[in-house]
């Protein structure tokens, strides 16, 4: 958080309310462009209006308040007989409101890797953001994005019970986070949640699909084509007990927002749309004490956009209410 004076309060609002350096577009927002913005949602960087992100009086989001007994300490999270991050992946999911306010947004044409990563807000690690949130201050993101802020939000959580450093993922410079985010957006062929938290030694491949648990990271590809990356939740199933498709959490197209969804197999279903059973990758993030050592020259460097600090105010604290005399 950056918090500043009174006098440096107004003179920030003022030059964050009238300009915004985002590849050479003055930010302004009229009833036509919101109009066009709705019907290509790809236009939104070059309509959005900048806005100081929304937070309470002490600097929390939603999610923030509904999580800060467990960040204190005063509510601990039990853990299970591995001592894995699932748990604590169940808590962070379960701190995300449901009613639509945290909303979906993904834009291919053009990708807006520069400003967006597709998280919620801001994440940072070892002093730096390693994701950026979307600087309209409107809590949207997109799958893969939303996936690794819960991981990294449920990470720092376990970390902070264990009471060991909130930013030692295994060791990892925020270099090799920034890495293993690319590896999680799936950058370069082979890529997947699932490498990327193998390659860095926290965790392991799930190839039986009867060891998966709920909070593990889960991707896939469909037919027609398409993909998603999901928190799983568990498998659905036929009268037989067939895995006949997956039940998740994630941030959905369908449901424009933050929430539960489900799907099928496309060989379990009549016209053969689907996800493609050979093509769910699932990471398992373990135990602190089952950590891995990594070798940063077996893991392919994904170069697919600059790790680039946003320039603008995190966090602008709300006014100060005069004292009744």
């Amino acid at each position: 958080m950056t918090f500043i004076d009174n006098k440096a309060l107004a003179v920030a609002a003022v030059v964050f309310s009238v300009w915004w350096p985002v590849a050479g577009h003055t930010a302004e927002t009229t009833t036509n462009t919101v109009s066009t913005r709705e019907k290509n949602p790809s236009l939104r960087r070059s309509t959005y209006t900048p806005r100081v992100y929304p937070v309470d009086e002490r600097g929390f989001s939603p999610v923030d308040k509904a999580l800060a007994k467990a960040y204190a300490r005063e509510e601990l999270i039990t853990n299970d007989a591995e001592g894995s991050l699932n748990p604590f992946v169940l808590k962070v999911i379960a701190g995300y409101p449901l009613d639509g306010s945290y909303h979906y947004h993904c834009s291919w044409n053009p990708r807006e890797y520069d400003i967006y990563n597709g998280v919620t807000e801001d994440q940072w690690y070892r002093g730096m953001i390693v994701a950026k949130a979307y600087p309209d201050g409107s809590r949207c993101s997109y799958c893969c994005g939303f996936t690794f802020e819960v991981f990294l939000r449920a990470m720092r959580l376990r970390n902070i019970q264990s009471g060991l450093d909130s930013d030692d993922f295994n060791g990892m410079t925020f270099n090799d986070l920034f890495n293993a985010l690319q590896l999680w957006y799936i950058e370069g062929t082979g890529d997947s949640e699932q490498r990327a938290i193998a390659s860095y030694g926290l965790g392991n491949a799930v190839t039986n699909f009867e060891e998966a648990r709920p909070g593990d990271f889960l991707s896939y590809t469909t037919t027609p084509s398409g993909g998603h990356s999901v928190i799983f939740m568990g498998w659905l199933r036929d009268d037989s007990s067939k895995i006949t498709g997956l039940k998740y959490f994630s941030s959905n197209l369908s449901s424009d927002g933050v929430g539960y969804g489900q799907t099928h197999f496309s060989d379990a279903t009549k016209n053969h749309h689907g996800v493609l059973r050979d093509s769910v990758k699932i990471g398992h993030v373990g135990a602190i004490k089952g950590y891995k050592p990594f070798d940063r020259l077996k893991i392919p460097e994904r170069n697919a956009y600059a790790p680039t600090q946003p320039v603008r105010l995190v966090y602008l604290p709300a006014p100060a209410t005069p004292s009744a005399k």
